[in-house]
């Protein structure tokens, strides 16, 4: 008979357990309402992770190829509702490549900078959201401060401030304003200082350093494999930018640096869309100098572009042609197409399909949220449950674009 004072050994000693499934979402603040995660716990580690998509899907590509042509703005301003501009500019340039049309110089400067404007927006709510999650909400209403101040002149260019359903085929729906540069240039200072405010709160408080540094890593090889692109991917030490690789509109004409992490955690997917802010600022600066302040900003083509709204109560002409486009729709030639641009999340891709007709035969998106989404259970297993909501926040997933 063995003693009663013998050492037990360590396996003697565990209490036997099963693992806990614990549902995370889509209730859960932190899922915003659109992402369900099943997690398998062993005590507060994360054994398993299973991330549910979906609940925000609404057939968007199947209600694109029910309308017109241009009928599908709207609906591509409800993709990624953060920066719906970016939307609005990537599908026009969808449908123009495939009419072979370019727009006059003053349209292509006029959507450099409302996309821009549109990104640090995104970038913004983003990263200010995460640091609210982490506890730090005074962050949060600086940057909400910041987007309000763009908020104020997209409503002015667009009479809308978040769904602007503004870009049109072939150029956009009006013409800048005439205080549009003066407004722009006093708005991005204002929006630049209340970035940097919000930065000296978070940047050396030891709490929210220690909830992103190392946290959530990943590698370039990974990244790669699942589809990454945008800050995400950059993050990893990988220089892919749409606007640098394959440039679109005028981007060649800048001057602007593409920042990249090192390690690919939560703390370099937070910096850099910091610096992006600011790069983005830079891209801003330079296109109001060299846009040109008179000049059309939609092609001169009557099977394409609306006429002006009072010509269409003035003249037949404008009136058959008015309703020919929106009762019609454009008639693009058959054929198929993929463009590409880089949105707030990363590269954003439309493909067409056109039978000639002006109702789209096929509309297929490549949302750059997708891709990142279904990274998430590799990244948050083996962490602990509080490391979920950092490391979702930095992966800046819209619900309307993933689900789509």
């Amino acid at each position: 008979m063995e003693p009663l004072d013998r050492e037990l050994d360590e396996a003697e000693l565990d209490l036997p357990s099963e693992p806990m499934l614990l549902n995370m979402g889509p209730s859960h603040p932190a899922m915003h309402g659109t992402v369900r995660i099943v997690l398998e716990l062993s005590g507060e580690t994360i054994n398993k992770a299973d991330v549910q998509i979906g609940y925000l899907h609404r057939g968007f590509e199947k209600m694109c190829e029910r309308g017109t042509w241009s009928q599908v703005f709207p609906y591509v301003d409800r993709l990624n509702y953060v920066s719906p501009m970016l939307n609005n500019v990537g599908f026009a340039l969808a449908v123009e490549k495939m009419l072979g049309v370019t727009v006059p110089e003053r349209c292509q400067y006029y959507r450099v900078i409302l996309g821009e404007m549109a990104r640090i927006c995104d970038h913004m709510i983003c990263s200010g959201a995460m640091a609210m999650e982490l506890g730090a909400f005074t962050p949060f209403l600086y940057l909400c401060r910041a987007r309000e101040i763009f908020w104020e002149i997209f409503e002015e260019e667009t009479g809308a401030r978040l769904t602007h359903s503004f870009g049109r085929v072939g150029g956009m729906a009006r013409p800048p304003t005439a205080d549009f540069k003066a407004m722009v240039r006093v708005g991005l200072a204002r929006v630049l200082a209340l970035i940097n405010d919000a930065e000296k709160l978070i940047l050396k408080n030891r709490i929210f350093l220690d909830r992103l540094d190392g946290v959530g890593q990943i590698s370039q090889e990974d990244a790669l494999a699942l589809g990454w692109t945008g800050v995400v991917l950059r993050a990893t030490g990988v220089p892919y930018d749409v606007r640098r690789a394959n440039p679109y509109m005028v981007y060649d004409r800048f001057e602007f640096d593409v920042p990249v992490g090192t390690r690919g955690d939560n703390y370099d997917r937070f910096m850099c869309r910091q610096e992006e802010i600011r790069q983005a600022g830079r891209i801003i600066e330079q296109a109001l100098e060299q846009m040109p302040d008179e000049g059309p900003v939609n092609i001169d083509d009557p099977r394409i572009v609306l006429p002006p709204k009072e010509e269409v109560y003035t003249t037949i002409e404008a009136t058959i042609q008015h309703f020919k486009i929106v009762m019609e729709g454009i008639k693009v030639p058959a054929g198929e197409c993929y463009s590409y641009t880089e949105a707030g999340n990363g590269e954003l891709g439309f493909y067409l399909v056109s039978d000639g007709s002006g109702t789209p035969y096929r509309v297929r998106i490549r949302p750059p949220c997708f891709a990142t989404t279904q990274g998430l259970s590799q990244l948050i297993t083996g962490l602990m449950i509080p490391d979920v909501v950092p490391t979702f926040g930095s992966l800046n997933m819209i619900g309307g674009e993933c689900d789509h």
